[in-house]
């Protein structure tokens, strides 16, 4: 297959909507793609997070912190799954400093051969640098048309938008079709 082997991140933390995660963790393994679930790991070898609608444990050992410039460019993209997930990983300490996975967010978007994958409310995690996404083409959950226009941010009313190398969706149940056009436009690179 024509992705096989290709690496696609997806950011996790706990309150995570699991029909969207387990699909990608299916869908992109179809693929086969080779699928990392990445977090902040506090320390830790490993952290466990648990599911929005039922509590669904799910075991996540790797992490963005420390990740080289090299290691970052070796995915083909970076996801900002739904749920409460982007908001659980802006916690930053020190106010004065970006939240360490808004930071490798950043990053990200340095990188035009990383396509950059927010559905829903991942947007949340790029509202500390609106500067992302000001002047850009996306779509979000209804809930965040505001924060989406406070960002500077062209709203589009459709399903899922491309906008060069960033993909958005409306809502988690909008994943298939989210994933659908990343895997597309992998396959196009």
């Amino acid at each position: 297959m024509a992705l096989k082997g290709k690496k696609i991140a997806i950011l996790m933390e706990s309150d995570y909507y699991e029909p969207e995660i387990f699909y990608y963790q299916r869908r992109f393994a179809e693929e086969e793609m080779d699928v990392h679930f990445l977090t902040r790991l506090w320390g830790q070898p490993s952290l466990t997070f648990k599911g929005h609608e039922y509590q669904l444990p799910m075991d996540v050992s790797e992490s963005f912190e420390g990740m080289t410039d090299e290691e970052l460019n070796s995915y083909s993209a970076i996801v900002v799954p739904a749920g409460m997930v982007s908001d659980r990983l802006r916690y930053t300490e020190d106010i004065n400093k970006l939240p360490p996975a808004v930071e490798f967010l950043k990053r990200a978007f340095a990188s035009p051969s990383v396509i950059k994958g927010i559905i829903c409310h991942g947007l949340w995690l790029v509202s500390p640098l609106p500067e992302l996404v000001a002047g850009r083409r996306l779509v979000v959950h209804n809930n965040l048309l505001g924060d989406a226009r406070n960002m500077g941010a062209l709203y589009v009313d459709e399903d899922v938008v491309v906008d060069g190398d960033l993909v958005t969706a409306r809502s988690g149940g909008h994943c298939h079709l989210f994933a659908r056009k990343i895997i597309d436009m992998i396959a196009k690179k």
